[in-house]
C-alpha cells in the first residue's frame, strides 16, 4: 500500500519506475529533511511530524502518475488536496513565510533527482516533466493555500480588534449619557473618569494597530529619543501596574541614564509586565530587572508559570500569532503586544530574548545600546 492519496492497497497495475520511485521515499525523505532543516528558516526547529507534513502524499501521488495508463494523469491529478494542506499547514503550525514554502519543493525536486540517480533509476524527458509540472503545481496550490490561511488570521485579527472596541466605546458612551441627568458632582466626577478610562483603553487599541501596520509592513518606528533615568520610567510603570493587578511587582537596578525612546520603552515594559501576568502563575511575584553591560541595558521581565514550549517560542514574536497554549487557553489577546516589544528593540538597535523553563520561570528581556541614535538607520525584520 502507497501512502498516495487513493490509498491503493494493489501496488501490482504500477510501473517498475513508479514502484522503484516509492522503494525509494524514506532515502528522498531523509535527504531533504536534511537540506531543508539547514537552508529554510525555520524549519530546523521543527518537529518530525510537522517537517515532513503531507509532503510523502504528494510524492506517492507522483510516483503513481509516472505509470503510463494508470488513472492519476497530470498536475491536476497529482498535487491540489496534498499541496493544499501543506500551504495551510505552515500557515497555521510555522512561521514561514511564503518563499520559505515555495523553497521547500525546491528542495524536494532536486532531492528527488539526485536521489533516483544515486540509486541508478533513470528517468526520460516525459518522466522528468512529469515530476516537475507535479511539483510546480504544488507550489502554486501550497502557496495559494498559505496565504489564504494568512488572510483567515488577519481577518480573525480585525473581528477581535471589532470586538474589543465595542466594549470600552459603548461602557464610555453609556457614562457621556447619564451627565445631563447627574446633580451630584462626586458622581459626575466618577463617571468623568470612567469615561476618560475608556477613551484610554480605545486609545490604546488603535496606537497598538497603526503600530502593528507599521512593523507588519517591515518599517522602522518612528522614535523620538531623549535622555532618561530607566529607574524613574520603570518605578512609574510598575506602580500604575500595582494599581491595577495588586502588589505583586518587584523592581531592582540602579540608576542607568541613556538616549532612548520614552514612550516606546514604556509600552513595551507595560506589554512584558501585562504578558507576565496574563500568563504568569497566579499570586506569585513578577520581577522587573535592568542592569547595564558593555554601553548596553539590559531590561528584563520575569514571571513562574507554565514554559513556553522551545518549538512555539518564535511564533509568540510573530503579528497576529500566540503560543499554542495561548491560544487554547481562556486568554484574549490580538497576538500583537510581543511582536511590538520586539520591534521597539530592534528599532532601539537591539532585539529581545525568551528564556522560559519549568524551573527557571520564564524571563522576556529587551537588550539595546544605552544610546540608540547611531543606530536608528539599522535595518529591523518585517
Amino acid at each position: 500500500m502507497t501512502l498516495a492519496s487513493d490509498q491503493n492497497t494493489d501496488a501490482r497495475g504500477l510501473s517498475p519506475l513508479s514502484l522503484r520511485m516509492l522503494e525509494l521515499r524514506e532515502p528522498v525523505f531523509a535527504e531533504w529533511m536534511k537540506k531543508v532543516s539547514s537552508s529554510v528558516k525555520g524549519a530546523g526547529s521543527l518537529p518530525h511530524p510537522i517537517l515532513i507534513n503531507t509532503l510523502p502524499t504528494l510524492y506517492d501521488n507522483i510516483a503513481e502518475a509516472l505509470t503510463p495508463d494508470y488513472p492519476r494523469t497530470g498536475a491536476a491529478s497529482v498535487t491540489p488536496s496534498a499541496a493544499m494542506e501543506h500551504g495551510g499547514e505552515r500557515a497555521r503550525l510555522t512561521n514561514y513565510e511564503v518563499t520559505a514554502v515555495i523553497c521547500e519543493y525546491q528542495i524536494l525536486r532536486t532531492t528527488i533527482f539526485e536521489v533516483l540517480e544515486q540509486h541508478g533509476v533513470a528517468l526520460g524527458t516525459h518522466e522528468v516533466r512529469i515530476i516537475s509540472t507535479a511539483i510546480d503545481g504544488a507550489v502554486r496550490e501550497s502557496a495559494t493555500a498559505f496565504s489564504l490561511a494568512q488572510a483567515a488570521f488577519r481577518e480573525q485579527f480585525v473581528a477581535t480588534l471589532a470586538h474589543d472596541l465595542r466594549s470600552p466605546l459603548a461602557a464610555a458612551t453609556a457614562s457621556a449619557q447619564v451627565i445631563p441627568y447627574l446633580r451630584d458632582f462626586d458622581k459626575l466626577e466618577k463617571v468623568a473618569g470612567k469615561i476618560v478610562e475608556n477613551l484610554g483603553r480605545i486609545d490604546k487599541m488603535i496606537q497598538d494597530l497603526l503600530d502593528t501596520a507599521v512593523f507588519q509592513g517591515g518599517q522602522r518606528m518612528s522614535l523620538h529619543p531623549s535622555c532618561f533615568d530607566i529607574a524613574e520610567l520603570a518605578g512609574d510603570v510598575c506602580e500604575q501596574a500595582a494599581t491595577v493587578f495588586g502588589p505583586r511587582f518587584e523592581l531592582t537596578g540602579p540608576s542607568v541614564h541613556g538616549w532612548w525612546d520614552r514612550d516606546a520603552i514604556k509600552r513595551a515594559l507595560e506589554n512584558l509586565i501585562s504578558n507576565a501576568v496574563k500568563y504568569g502563575a497566579p499570586d506569585t511575584p513578577v520581577r522587573i530587572s535592568y542592569q547595564t553591560y558593555h554601553e548596553r541595558l539590559l531590561l528584563s521581565v520575569h514571571n513562574r508559570g507554565d514554559p513556553i514550549p522551545p518549538d512555539q517560542v518564535e511564533s509568540i514574536f510573530q503579528v497576529f500569532r500566540r503560543a499554542t497554549a495561548a491560544r487554547q487557553g481562556e486568554k484574549q489577546g490580538w497576538g500583537i503586544g510581543l511582536p511590538f516589544v520586539r520591534s521597539v528593540a530592534e528599532s532601539h538597535g537591539g532585539s529581545i530574548d525568551v528564556d522560559s523553563d519549568q524551573e527557571r520561570g520564564t524571563t522576556f528581556a529587551i537588550d539595546i545600546p544605552l544610546d540608540c541614535r547611531p543606530f536608528q538607520n539599522a535595518p529591523v525584520l518585517s
